[in-house]
């Protein structure tokens, strides 16, 4: 083991830190002649990362950082090809890729578990990172450039193209992202982050090669540069090869990457942004309020802790105070974006309010608010509060889980904030002196009420900021932009106009040449592991329906149940995810709402539902619909945990109509805000809902019509005859309960170390006694019949770009076919799609998707100036597959893909809960293995047939949906080859 002070490869080891919760070891190594920093974190874990970042703190919102993530990852020194990044994708076994740009920080990282893979990717990166060439060409795919094009009379007019030019039209769409956005130019006005770090599209064209490059000179520096390794590889060997490969090419720099902390106010301000709302929408409550404060310094690891546990108290469930205060006041629907506390700047921030509000609430939202702090401050905070936001704090730390990141990179992304600003990120790993600390501050007495007061109460440097919406907004932007291009237009010489056309000429070029990336590193198809992750149960003593997984979880037990929801009337189908969300937040017939929801916090790490429409892995193909319940908590709370789950199955009650209400409405404005950030999802469902039961049934729960279904509800309970539906409502939810579970309808899984599960047996057994006796089995497929027609759709809504998406039925998993179909998916995206919607089209993303559990095979695009062209790309794809105009070596790349996905490592409680999962829907472990085996087996030929068989007929008549603006959709369905678009709004 290494020890502080001593010296390896050019490096210093400045800190060990034993790290006992999770079995690792903490390393922080600075090189001695860069100045360079590396975290390792040592730990048995056989997905290993890698990252390295730079602190990019700009001066401008033209996304100069945005801008240059995408750039540098175009070609470098060593691999001169035009997208290594995206070629790596195809030739690694990676379980992760990709790359981050935040407010002042931009991270390359990946994961792996095999080794060669490591060392392939990390050249990759380290290459790309230090050594790009950051081509103008590459500046204008990836930032922004002026393209020559035909307008509706055929004059030449010029417009903007660009990847992440289009990416910010898109996420600047999104009233949540102007929020945030604006709270950090509100409450940052003299530091880096008052810019808009991805880019501000006005300000993006603004941006110049030579600025980019400028930029990387200083900021892609090994002296401005945070190397980070986890995992079980050994650290010399990664420090050798960065020692070699980077830092010996190096001589030290002052980066001037250090942020100044933000100059304090004296005195309160008020801001006020707008976002673009459609002219069919009704303005009214669509505003949005928040006060938001500038708090601890970032370095300050205790008092980070204080104001992590101050979210919990105040906004961590619906029972805090602050969060309840709001909510009950009826001024909102649901909390405003940005809501809690953000510990990733030089000065973290603290804000609250509400989404859903009439333009004149903010003076009011703020009353409440301060009305709510002032109260705990003169009666004290309740103990139990914060014994249960303690409690949050330590669970969360304890419990391993790779989702949403893989584990290593979790831990990364937890300390970047201290670790990037000069603090002690290990700190942040390990609170244990930082809680004995808190333990003692609280003995003294009045320790929250004055941090309360210090931060909140008498802190001037707050803002109260307010969100409007603008229904003129989009247009008038449209306006100023065809303004600003038409003024470019007129000062262009002939020359110059020439030079843009040839530039484009050359860019397309660039795009359509085929390319020799022989010079990266790749695997070979014998480095795929035949075997597949299988995970059994341990044989159960009782005679119980409980499947155990006996599983090493580091102390935390996890409970998972299952109930059949195939015997609910139809009528009630579209309920049943607002069942899920309203359940663990309503009441019983036991308790209030915030008794349960305390009580909750107090002894697990949550307990949350979910509904799922699967498909069962038998000829038959039957929908299998059913509700999932999962639950956590450290050992010593199993009893507690059972005991909660045991009453929710029992004691449920909508009959707090009140609160109900309440529920409603949060539950809509969180589907509102999910249209634009997930709109490829949103296509995509509704292409596939007519082909089958479980399509049907996931976008009735989790679509566009959930959300016009929920409009529905909302409308009609703000209606006169309120309280009547209310009560039907509360009526159709309890028997949805009633239904659901019953003895015969229950399956459950215990999941944890061997005394965990014995302890655990017992109130299992419970709750199969205290639940209804019916035998009425709920796993079969509802009685619904689907829409003969096949969907061809327009869906309007507020958004600066498009997302387009086409399904098609194929075949299902356990049919020869079904491995090359995987294949295929691949290689259309990666060979075809990815040129022409991204490269060429400046989308952010196109994709296929073959769904081996539904036979559905789906193409859809994300962030997308174009519409038609893109579904030209679609046909295209089926051409260029059914042509075999791609090689044995791309067979191979594609089959790569396709098995770093099915060999992603889950954590031991994920294994497990996937296993339990697979026995409902019957995926056996033989059939997953005989899929990976006809993978490993696929050959050209083969893969060229099976494209003619399913994608060589005309893909005209199948399921096509766009969501766009109303005003594009009009546009093509006037023209082109989808003018029979049946038009909607959402």
């Amino acid at each position: 083991m290494l020890k502080t002070g001593e010296k390896i490869l050019g490096y210093e080891v400045r800190q060990v830190q034993a790290l006992p919760e999770i079995n690792a070891v903490f390393h922080r190594l600075a090189h001695v002649k860069t100045g360079a920093r590396h975290i390792h974190i040592q730990r048995d874990d056989p997905e290993n990362t890698f990252a390295v970042a730079f602190k990019t703190v700009p001066t401008d919102s033209t996304g100069v950082a945005h801008i240059l993530e995408h750039t540098v990852l175009c070609g470098s020194q060593k691999f001169p090809v035009r997208d290594p990044f995206f070629a790596m994708l195809k030739r690694s076994l990676s379980t992760f890729m990709n790359a981050f740009t935040s407010s002042d920080w931009t991270l390359y990282p990946f994961s792996t578990q095999n080794r060669k893979d490591y060392y392939n990717l990390m050249n990759v990166y380290l290459d790309a990172a230090f050594f790009p060439r950051i081509d103008p060409l590459s500046f204008q795919q990836e930032g922004h450039r002026l393209e020559l094009v035909s307008d509706s009379s055929g004059r030449p007019e010029l417009v903007y193209k660009g990847i992440v030019y289009n990416e910010m039209k898109g996420a600047m769409s999104s009233p949540d992202q102007v929020m945030v956005r604006g709270m950090m130019n509100a409450l940052y006005p003299e530091t880096t982050y008052r810019f808009n770090s991805g880019g501000d599209p006005a300000e993006i064209p603004a941006l110049t090669h030579s600025q980019l490059k400028t930029f990387h000179q200083r900021h892609y520096h090994p002296s401005n540069a945070y190397f980070y390794t986890y995992g079980n590889f050994e650290l010399s060997d990664s420090l050798a090869y960065i020692e070699e490969a980077i830092l010996t090419r190096f001589q030290p720099i002052d980066p001037e990457t250090h942020v100044l902390s933000q100059p304090r106010w004296k005195s309160s301000r008020e801001k006020t942004y707008t976002y673009a709302l459609a002219e069919s929408e009704d303005p009214k409550r669509k505003c949005q309020a928040c006060v938001a404060w500038l708090t601890a310094d970032i370095k300050d690891s205790f008092e980070v802790l204080v104001l992590k546990l101050l979210e919990q108290i105040l906004l961590g469930n619906s029972a805090s105070p602050l969060r309840k205060a709001l909510i009950d006041s009826g001024l909102g629907t649901a909390l405003s974006d940005g809501t809690g506390f953000d510990a990733d700047n030089r000065d973290t921030m603290f804000s609250c309010g509400l989404k859903g509000t009439a333009e004149d609430s903010g003076e009011k939202i703020q009353g409440i608010i301060f009305s709510v702090l002032q109260e705990l401050v003169d009666k004290e905070v309740d103990p139990e509060m914060i014994e249960s936001a303690i409690h949050q704090i330590e669970f969360h730390r304890k419990e391993i889980t790779n989702s949403p990141y893989p584990y290593g990179l979790r831990l990364l992304l937890t300390l970047t904030g201290a670790w990037f600003h000069g603090g002690e990120p290990q700190k942040v790993l390990q609170l244990d002196a930082d809680l004995q600390k808190l333990r003692e501050e609280l003995e003294k007495g009045r320790f929250f009420e004055n941090r309360i007061e210090s931060y909140f109460l008498k802190n001037q440097h707050r803002v109260l900021l307010t969100l409007l919406p603008d229904q003129q907004k989009a247009e008038r932007e449209k306006a100023q932009e065809a303004e600003k291009l038409k003024a470019v237009q007129q000062g262009l010489s002939p020359e110059d106009l020439q030079e843009l056309q040839e530039n484009a000429a050359r860019l397309k070029r660039l795009q359509e040449a085929p390319e020799d990336v022989s010079c990266l590193p790749t695997l070979a198809r014998s480095d795929i592991p035949p075997a597949i992750q299988i995970t059994k149960p341990r044989e159960n003593p009782e005679d119980l329906p409980v499947v155990c997984y006996d599983q090493p979880t580091s102390g935390i037990f996890y409970f998972s149940g299952v109930a059949g929801i195939g015997a609910l009337p139809e009528r009630l189908l579209p309920l049943v995810p607002f069942f899920c969300s309203a359940l663990p937040r309503m009441g019983t017939r036991k308790r209030h709402y915030t008794e349960l929801v305390r009580w909750i916090d107090r002894y697990t790490g949550g307990i949350g539902l979910g509904a799922q429409a699967r498909t069962r892995y038998n000829e038959s193909g039957d929908c299998l619909p059913f509700i999932s319940l999962n639950g956590k908590c450290l050992l010593r709370n199993i009893h507690k945990m059972f005991d909660i789950t045991s009453e929710l199955f029992t004691e449920f009650s909508f009959a707090d109509h009140t609160r109900l209400k309440t529920l409603l409405l949060e539950y809509q404005a969180g589907l509102e805000s999910a249209v634009i950030q997930n709109g490829h999802r949103h296509c995509m469902m509704l292409a596939a809902r007519n082909f089958s039961m479980a399509a049907a049934l996931n976008e009735t729960w989790y679509g566009v019509h959930q959300l016009k279904a929920v409009k529905e509800w909302t409308g009609a309970i703000n209606s006169n005859k309120g309280e009547e539906l209310l009560q039907g409502l509360a009526a159709d939810l309890n028997r949805i309960g009633e239904i659901l579970f019953q003895r015969g309808n229950l399956k459950l899984a215990l999941v944890g170390e061997s005394a965990a599960l014995g302890q655990a047996l017992a109130p299992a057994k419970r709750i199969y006694e205290n639940v209804g006796a019916a035998d009425g089995n709920g796993y079969c497929e509802p009685q619904l019949i689907l829409p003969g027609e096949v969907p061809h759709e327009g869906w309007s809504t507020a958004t600066a770009v498009s997302f387009v998406a086409r399904t098609l039925p194929t075949i299902r998993m356990g049919h020869a076919d079904a491995p090359a179909l995987s294949v295929l998916s691949k290689i259309m995206r990666s060979m075809y799609l990815h040129r022409e919607i991204r490269e060429k089209g400046g989308a952010y993303g196109g994709y296929a998707l073959y769904n081996p559990e539904s036979g559905l095979f789906s193409f859809a695009s994300y962030r997308d100036p174009h519409i038609l062209e893109t579904v030209a790309a679609f046909d295209g794809a089926a051409r260029f597959v059914c042509s075999g105009a791609f090689q044995a070596e791309d067979v191979k790349e594609a089959i790569l893909q396709v098995c770093s996905e099915i060999d992603k490592p889950d954590t031991p409680a994920g294994a497990a809960k996937k296993a339990f999962q697979r026995g409902i829907v019957g995926l056996t472990d033989e059939g997953r293995l005989e899929f990976k085996k006809g993978l490993l087996a696929l050959e050209k030929d083969q893969i060229v047939a099976t494209a003619q068989k399913y994608f060589s007929r005309s893909l005209g008549d199948q399921a096509l949906v766009v969501i766009a603006s109303e005003e594009k959709l009009k546009s093509v369905h006037e023209k082109g080859s989808i003018k029979d678009l049946m038009l909607y709004r959402i």
